[in-house]
């Protein structure tokens, strides 16, 4: 489907496809649900993004399995493949999209990730991109020599200087030069050598930053090209794109540098109530009544299991010492957060089951294709996003219909792609070439 030539011209809607795995979005229990770990799985999910026309694909890391109350937690069980290892294998089976991996900037060393993302930039003509993260998880750190452990304050310290020493490493083979040695000395590293991987097409890959904190925001205005925000109301969507595009000056840079993409999640419908009651079923499968215990005990600290998940919230109130879960994000603050659940659950008569359901239900657009294509391109124009992140509920096929019955909607509004009009994931997102080094060849 062409763009209507009577409308002026719009902004892009950026489109990145999540591979869904150990989260609470994934709807295990569906019978079309297929594993995590095959490699068709990546294949299907990869080329139908790619059918879509779609920036890149992303994957997310799992550096050891979560536990709670010390076993391993039912979503965890089947693990994570190592992310740059599956993205080499599909720049062989995919043409032009963006091949993301999230990989640690806390549990790796520059010269090395530099060498792992250069020559996948290489195998894959230039679409690939690194998801940045951080952690002062000494749990997960115990799977690493050292130990792992890096006070909160000292991570994205860490990051920043990663990554200018990763861009050093990158900068020291000029384009068809010779490699100049290289040196970085400082709090974090101190390095010197020669890299043994010629300049990239993209010269560095594609940065991608996820953090909503004062630090992760100044962080991503400094040395990111793409943020991955939890912001997917249209609301808070335009403050925190207005907060974090206003940092980008102070850094020399310009709006069109950074690309804000909240990660969402769909279902559609043929009306807008069938649409509606098929999230609330998705939502239902979500959270069983296992996970709706789990979820509440992640807050209150304490084990919860003699409670009916079809019952009140405990009245009793959470431990702030309590800590049941290893691996995952602490609750910055419990009491907080049970006493917006208790409200709530009060007010509408909600079960414990029901009242989690109602706070970490994930779709962020429900509707016809239609009114999703709309509020999606809503969503851009009024600078609320610059584009999203999809994370469908299905391995792997969640993504098909909106690629059958979405994105000829968006092409149709001239806010998406008709042809991919380059081939490397920057030009894909209007980014501009990674500065060439002094002494370019």
């Amino acid at each position: 489907m062409t763009p209507n030539p009577h409308r002026p011209p719009r902004k892009q809607v950026h489109l990145a496809a999540h591979f869904p795995g150990v989260n609470n979005t994934t709807v295990w229990a569906d019978d079309r649900s297929r594993s995590q770990i095959a490699f068709d799985s990546f294949v299907h999910l990869a080329r139908t993004a790619e059918r879509g026309l779609f920036d890149f694909f992303f994957l997310a890391e799992g550096l050891r399995l979560r536990e709670h109350k010390g076993r391993i937690h039912d979503l965890d069980v089947l693990g994570r493949p190592e992310s740059i290892t599956v993205l080499n294998a599909l720049a062989a089976v995919t043409d032009r999209l963006g091949l993301a991996a999230t990989v640690n900037a806390t549990f790796n060393e520059p010269y090395e990730l530099a060498r792992r993302f250069a020559s996948l930039d290489h195998l894959s003509g230039g679409r690939a991109a690194w998801n940045v993260v951080t952690t002062s998880d000494a749990f997960t750190g115990e799977n690493f020599r050292r130990g792992g452990y890096l006070d909160r304050a000292d991570r994205y310290t860490r990051a920043a200087e990663f990554i200018a020493t990763a861009r050093e490493v990158w900068d020291s083979w000029p384009d068809g030069g010779q490699p100049r040695p290289f040196a970085h000395r400082g709090e974090h590293f101190d390095i010197r050598g020669e890299f043994g991987v010629p300049r990239s097409p993209q010269g560095h890959p594609v940065v991608i930053q996820a953090g909503d904190s004062p630090e992760g925001r100044e962080f991503a205005a400094s040395a990111a090209d793409v943020i991955f925000t939890r912001h997917s109301g249209l609301e808070a969507g335009r403050v925190f794109y207005a907060d974090v595009k206003s940092r980008l000056a102070a850094y020399g840079r310009q709006s069109a540098d950074l690309k804000i993409m909240p990660g969402v999640t769909f279902v559609l419908g043929d009306t807008a109530a069938e649409a509606q009651e098929h999230a609330a079923e998705i939502r239902r499968r979500q959270v069983s009544p296992q996970n709706a215990l789990l979820a509440l005990e992640q807050v209150w600290g304490v084990d919860l299991s003699a409670y009916d998940p079809d019952g009140p919230l405990p009245d009793i109130d959470p431990d702030p010492g309590g800590e049941l879960a290893q691996g995952r994000v602490k609750i910055a603050d419990p009491q907080a957060v049970a006493d917006k659940w208790r409200a709530l659950s009060q007010a509408k008569g909600l079960s414990i089951r029901e009242t989690v359901i109602e706070t970490t239900g994930r779709q962020s657009f429900v509707g016809t294709p239609e009114s999703v294509a709309e509020e999606m391109d809503t969503f851009v124009q009024t600078d609320a996003a610059d584009g999203f992140i999809l994370v469908p509920h299905l391995t792997p096929g969640g993504l098909d219909t909106f690629v059958d019955r979405v994105v000829p909607l968006l092409q149709e509004r001239g806010a998406h792609r008709t042809e991919y009009t380059g081939t490397t994931l920057r030009s894909h997102l209007g980014l501009p070439d990674a500065a060439h080094p002094v002494g370019k060849g």
